[in-house]
């Protein structure tokens, strides 16, 4: 019998009895697995995603579990629900012990949301930040921050221009982009989280090529079929591998209190010299707050030295 996440990632003996996680983009692939395996250690989860049926069936899997579960639908391409969602969070919790940003998809055709910007930076990186910043105060002490990067990062550098235009609009490059932009802001929310002394971690990962995930739907032409031929050769990385690379970052006592790094097959790696600018995670910090109409959230952190990982 194949192991589950929680084997996979070795915290199948973790109690997560009355911790409170929020898990986006949950309804399908790793996000679902990664939702689920909390759910069988004990967490209260809150699953997130756009299909409201998809989302009843996760919540009822979780229910037949007897875990304490519940959906709640947001389209991240959408502001207004981004905080509706971070609303229904504070409300229906007492405080949440884990958050992962794990919501995003790569997307053929270019467009603009409703405030302007690039849908997929939008998406994949402006909505896991708005809620984020939303929910910093909802936070426990102890809490961890889990985002899903890519290793697709490499290759690009922080181009701020291209995130309120699509000119020249490719669906790979505006992925990478957003993914190089996940890196950054998990690495620069824990260093403002250190300064500010809120004892909360901030970690992101690179999930694998998973065939089995549905993320193929999103490229272009004949690939998705291609990706299809490998759902059933060895070695090629799972869902369940994918979500235990969450799951690690979740819930794993080896993590303890790092903060800040970027991990590839359970153990940290070290990502692009593009993804390990401090002072582009910063720019990208303050333009994100400046696109949502915010104020800079955890305020203005003076810059160290960069720190080779």
């Amino acid at each position: 019998m194949a192991k589950r996440p929680a084997e996979r990632a070795g915290v199948a003996d973790i109690d997560c009895t009355g911790m409170q996680v929020l898990v986006t983009g949950s309804t399908s692939g790793i996000g679902r697995e990664a939702a689920l395996s909390l759910g069988r250690l004990g967490a209260d989860v809150i699953v997130h995603g756009r299909d409201a049926d998809a989302g009843a069936a996760v919540v009822s899997e979780l229910s037949g579990l007897g875990v304490d579960a519940a959906f709640v639908q947001a389209d991240f391409a959408a502001v207004d629900e981004v905080r509706s969602l971070a609303a229904t969070v504070r409300d229906e919790t007492d405080g949440l012990d884990i958050l992962v940003n794990n919501a995003g998809g790569l997307f053929r055709q270019g467009r603009l949301t409703d405030i302007g910007v690039e849908y997929t930076f939008h998406v994949n990186h402006l909505a896991p930040y708005l809620l984020t910043t939303e929910l910093l105060d909802h936070l426990n002490a102890g809490a961890r921050v889990v985002t899903t990067a890519s290793s697709a990062h490499r290759g690009t550098s922080l181009d701020l221009d291209r995130v309120t235009t699509v000119d020249s609009y490719t669906g790979t490059w505006a992925y990478s982009h957003s993914k190089l932009a996940n890196v950054l802001f998990a690495t620069e929310l824990a260093r403002r989280l250190e300064t500010t002394g809120r004892g909360v971690v901030s970690n992101c990962l690179h999930p694998g090529a998973i065939p089995g995930s549905g993320f193929s739907r999103f490229l272009p032409g004949p690939i998705p079929q291609f990706v299809k031929l490998f759902d059933a050769v060895p070695g090629i990385t799972s869902v369940e591998d994918g979500a235990a690379e969450i799951l690690h970052l979740a819930v794993s006592s080896r993590i303890g209190d790092v903060s800040g790094r970027y991990f590839a097959g359970q153990r940290p790696a070290t990502p692009s010299h593009a993804a390990r600018d401090r002072t582009a995670a910063s720019r990208l910090w303050r333009r994100s707050a400046d696109l949502l109409g915010i104020d800079v959230p955890l305020g203005d952190v003076q810059l160290s030295a960069p720190t080779e990982n």
